[in-house]
This record gives C-alpha cells, sequence and structure tokens, in this order.
C-alpha cells in the first residue's frame, strides 16, 4: 500500500514551473495551431459520428495511422458530397488540440472526395449543366463531312506513333492538312 503523496513545500513549489494539465494542454494547443499552417490532408473516412449538435467527427486515416477530425457545422454548406465511412477524401484542415481531453485532431474546413469518386461527380456535374443547356439536343448536332478540311495531332513531336498516324495519312488522304500539337506525353507536365 501506498502512501498518499506530500504536497510540496511553498518554497519547493516555487522552485519548481509545475503545470497543470489545463495549462498543459492550453500551452500544446497554441504551439500546434501556431506551427502549422493550413494543411491538404487525404485519407480515407471511418468512425463518423453525426451528433444532434450538427457537426461531424470522424477519425481520417491512412494504411500506418490515423488523426480525429472535427467539421463543424457552419464549415459543411457547399461541400458538394456527403461524408461517408469508408470514403477517400482531402480535407484542408487546421491542426489543433482538444483541450479537454489532450487530443490532438484536424479542424476541418473543407472536405472533397479523393481520386476516381472526385472526378467521377465532376463529370456528371458538367455532363448535366450541358446537358441542361441543350447541347446534346441532337436538333443543335451537325452531320460529320464525308472528309475532313484539316486533321489536327496532338502528341509528342519525336514518338514514333506521330510518324506511324503521319505515313497513315499520307496514304490514305494525302490532300488534307495536317496539324500537329507538339506536348510531353510521359513524365514531368505531361
Amino acid at each position: 500500500m501506498s502512501l498518499p503523496p506530500t504536497p510540496l513545500s511553498p518554497a519547493l513549489a516555487a522552485e519548481r514551473d509545475i503545470y497543470s494539465i489545463s495549462r498543459l494542454n492550453r500551452e500544446a494547443k497554441t504551439l500546434l495551431e501556431g506551427h502549422f499552417p493550413l494543411l491538404w490532408i487525404e485519407g480515407e473516412i471511418s468512425n463518423l459520428a453525426r451528433p444532434a449538435s450538427g457537426h461531424l467527427y470522424f477519425s481520417l486515416k491512412d494504411s500506418q495511422a490515423q488523426i480525429r477530425c472535427a467539421l463543424f457545422k457552419g464549415s459543411q454548406r457547399g461541400l458538394g458530397c456527403v461524408p461517408k465511412d469508408g470514403m477517400q477524401v482531402l480535407v484542408r484542415a487546421r491542426v489543433s488540440l482538444y483541450e479537454g481531453r489532450g487530443e490532438f485532431q484536424l479542424i476541418v474546413e473543407t472536405l472533397e472526395e479523393a481520386g476516381e469518386g472526385a472526378l467521377r461527380r465532376a463529370f456528371e456535374l458538367l455532363k448535366n449543366r450541358l446537358a441542361a443547356e441543350g447541347l446534346f439536343d441532337p436538333a443543335h448536332k451537325q452531320p460529320l463531312p464525308v472528309l475532313p478540311k484539316r486533321i489536327g495531332i496532338i502528341t509528342s513531336p519525336t514518338g514514333a506513333a506521330l510518324r506511324d498516324v503521319l505515313t497513315t495519312l499520307r496514304r490514305r488522304f494525302p490532300a488534307i492538312a495536317v496539324l500537329v500539337y507538339p506536348v510531353p506525353v510521359q513524365g514531368e507536365g505531361a
């Protein structure tokens, strides 16, 4: 059986800078929030909770780690997607510490689907907008000409594919103008 701790004498307490838990958490929060800018972070949503307050609480994880996140009600307007467990997302967030529990967390300001889901959603939105403008209406379509007046090729100017296409075009359509637009097709800037 251990003895209760002996209170420090006032002289000994004055020599030491003794932190309370509240003070430690408050100072740690200040250090964290002052050190990190707004960050973009990618991960998978798990443990999503939707309390009556309207805020969202969840973990963001990758294959090796996870972090708790808070997305407050006021930041949810205009998200463009409904967060779900298992969804791969990009969040723009600031690093913080929840003082009451001493937990490191992210305060999420914006959230968007990452990867293929985001691309598919953007494609569907564009397709719906163009359809609403009537651009897919058959009445607006023009018939294709029997032969084109010119052909444009967008590719690497040094690739074998370009030589093959030019050879075929000269053989099949010698009178058609061919425009080549050089672009990188591999590596940086492709």
